[in-house]
């Protein structure tokens, strides 16, 4: 989501209402399974939004993103759709996916007054080393704040962690966009950034069980900045290279960390050269 600094404290959720958001997030990672068996060469992205749409509807689920309000214009899909350079919020269109493509897709819903937020990256193809490399740092990435919710006091703990992983690995995290707490309603308090900075220190929030946090880290090949293009909504790398985005809603209960949208496809894919490891 948009970077949008506030402090309100965060809505914990009881054992009852992460269920029913565990529901929400099986027709999400249902609607991701769904767009990487689509996300061949010669797809438009637009097909796959339309088969999200109909899927979304086959449950009786209400998209997130469709009618959201920009800055200048509603977003006008169920789906964020972002190729390579593309970073976030990419409108799905009659582009076709090629070859060697990274194609972030992000989409939510909600179900029976609860929802659920992820994104994947799928690699199309034959895709170049470096790209591939990209993506596995961005999973272990997300993987990090999997591991480290049950075991810090303080967000910052892990958004520390997360960039400095992604750093050590040659690559930069995206800073004008932040996670966010989920619930009754897409974007609830905190923001949940991937990085550390006067802001995030500023509007840290402690760790506690019924959190529920959409984490989302962005990832760019190059350096960190971005712009908007002309559509008012997808967002582009400055420099050009290309750009990672995971996501997926976890609760963090007593026994541990919940993975709402989980899915076994939606797994990190194994690298032959992992990240350097970071100390404690």
């Amino acid at each position: 989501m948009f970077k949008k600094f506030f402090q309100r404290a965060p809505e914990l959720k009881s054992a009852r209402e992460i269920g029913l958001m565990r529901e929400a997030g099986k027709v999400v990672s249902e609607a991701l399974n769904l767009c990487r068996e689509k996300c061949r060469p010669g797809v438009r992205t637009i097909e796959i939004n339309q088969a999200v749409e109909a899927l979304f509807n086959r449950y009786g689920a209400i998209s997130l993103f469709k009618g959201y309000a920009g800055p200048k214009v509603p977003f006008p899909a169920v789906t964020c759709i972002s190729v390579n350079e593309q970073v976030v919020h990419g409108i799905p269109g009659n582009r076709e996916i090629r070859d060697g493509d990274l194609v972030k897709i992000d989409t939510a819903c909600k179900l029976n007054g609860w929802c659920a937020d992820a994104a994947i990256t799928v690699q199309v193809g034959a895709v170049r080393p470096e790209r591939r490399r990209l993506v596995e740092v961005g999973w272990q990435v997300l993987q990090i704040a999997i591991d480290e919710l049950p075991k810090r006091r303080w967000w910052s703990e892990i958004a520390s962690r997360m960039q400095r992983f992604a750093e050590s690995a040659g690559f930069s995290v995206v800073d004008a966009y932040v996670g966010h707490g989920i619930g009754r309603i897409m974007h609830e308090s905190p923001q949940v950034p991937n990085y550390v900075g006067r802001d995030t220190k500023k509007f840290d929030f402690r760790l506690e069980p019924g959190l529920v946090l959409a984490v989302e880290p962005m990832v760019n090949m190059g350096k960190a900045d971005t712009r908007v293009l002309g559509d008012h909504w997808t967002v582009i790398t400055k420099d050009g290279l290309p750009s990672v985005h995971v996501e997926h809603t976890l609760a963090l209960t007593p026994n541990g960390v919940e993975i709402i949208t989980r899915d076994e496809a939606m797994a990190p894919p194994v690298s032959a050269t992992p990240a350097p490891a970071l100390p404690a």
